[in-house]
């Protein structure tokens, strides 16, 4: 089978400025990979969607780059299981660029199962079971905040995640207040996720503050690279933490296992496009489960196209904890797909088309 491999970039629009701890957005950058066998008229999909300020691979030659990788995939033999692909992929794309691992295993497994879009046989992609998810709560004013809020609650979510620190962390509390006001811990998880605002030496009181509001848990309370200090943090069990940027850059069994033990945190956050795909992320997860860690899946803003394949694969487990997987509806020109968030869960709805691209 012969190959022929194209890109496409597709900026995506943000319904409101999306507002983090390293600043707003308002739109981002999408990379379409496509490889196709023309005689048997399949064509899988993936995509590459660094994060601006956070991702490894977010620098200005991603396209060229894209490029020269994708012509390595047109004269192979192509995989027939999705542990070839695994490992065709990781040998021909190095690790320092992991959108691009995610994207090419994402367009081969694709085509492997008939290019679909279905890259996963599971309850899921069959349409049998839906994922619970978080429901998202963006930095911004508080009324912006509490509008997100009331929205999530009168949507049926019953796991909240909110980021903060970016405004007044009175105020921050204030609205986690209002929530646990009206709802227990039973009723309402709350999550909080930090992007390393905090620093190391005001983290303990802030996450005391936290815990007594009954958090579920906070990601990344400091920068990362401060393993000492993350470290002391987690082993005071204040508030579980969950680790996120600083899985980031990674790469190796043996890394993450060092760095796993060092830190040795409650959970850990796993997002394919920033770890390197799906190989790299099941690594994190055999060796949190030796370690006795937990973990969810989330999704780092990408289109339906990359959402979709996340959710199948996050399918794969067994999954009880909410996942991050709620951003297919963010933007105004997303691809239209048969994703569907209802009542705090995201399904595969079989009786939708996916859009062209």
């Amino acid at each position: 089978m012969t190959l022929h491999f194209h890109q496409k970039k597709h900026t995506l629009n943000f319904k409101f400025k999306a507002g983090t701890s390293r600043g707003s957005l308002t739109s981002r950058d999408s990379y379409y990979v496509f490889l196709t066998d023309k005689q048997q008229g399949i064509q899988g999909i993936g995509e590459a969607s660094p994060l601006k300020l956070l991702s490894i691979d977010d620098r200005d030659d991603l396209a060229a780059l894209i490029q020269e990788f994708g012509l390595h995939f047109i004269n192979i033999p192509v995989p027939t299981q999705a542990k070839e692909i695994y490992e065709l992929v990781a040998t021909t794309v190095p690790p320092e660029l992991p959108s691009l691992r995610f994207a090419f295993e994402t367009a081969l497994l694709d085509l492997l199962n008939g290019g679909k879009r279905i890259l996963f046989n599971n309850n899921f992609s069959h349409a049998q079971a839906p994922i619970p998810i978080n429901g998202l709560i963006w930095m911004g004013d508080e009324k912006f905040m509490m509008d997100q809020v009331q929205a999530k609650l009168d949507a049926g979510f019953n796991c909240i995640k909110m980021k903060i620190g970016a405004i007044d962390f009175e105020k921050e509390l204030a609205i986690l207040s209002f929530i646990r006001s009206r709802y227990t811990k039973e009723q309402i998880t709350l999550r909080v996720d930090a992007n390393g605002a905090f620093t190391a030496a005001e983290a303990p009181d802030k996450l005391r503050r936290l815990a007594a509001l009954d958090i579920h848990s906070i990601e990344q309370p400091i920068q990362a690279g401060q393993l000492m200090a993350m470290g002391d943090l987690c082993q005071q069990q204040i508030l579980p933490i969950a680790l996120d940027e600083e899985l980031i850059g990674i790469s190796g069994r043996k890394d993450k296992l060092n760095l796993l033990e060092a830190i040795r945190p409650q959970y850990i956050i796993l997002k394919p496009t920033l770890l390197g795909g799906f190989l790299s992320t099941m690594e994190w997860i055999e060796v949190a489960a030796l370690l006795g860690i937990g973990w969810w899946i989330t999704s780092a803003l990408e289109s339906n196209i990359g959402l979709n394949a996340i959710c199948q694969f996050t399918a794969q487990y067994p999954v009880q904890l909410p996942q991050g997987l709620g951003t297919g509806q963010l933007y105004t020109n997303n691809i239209e797909s048969p994703l569907e968030v209802r009542r705090g869960q995201i399904f595969y709805n079989l009786e939708q088309q996916w859009g062209c691209l």
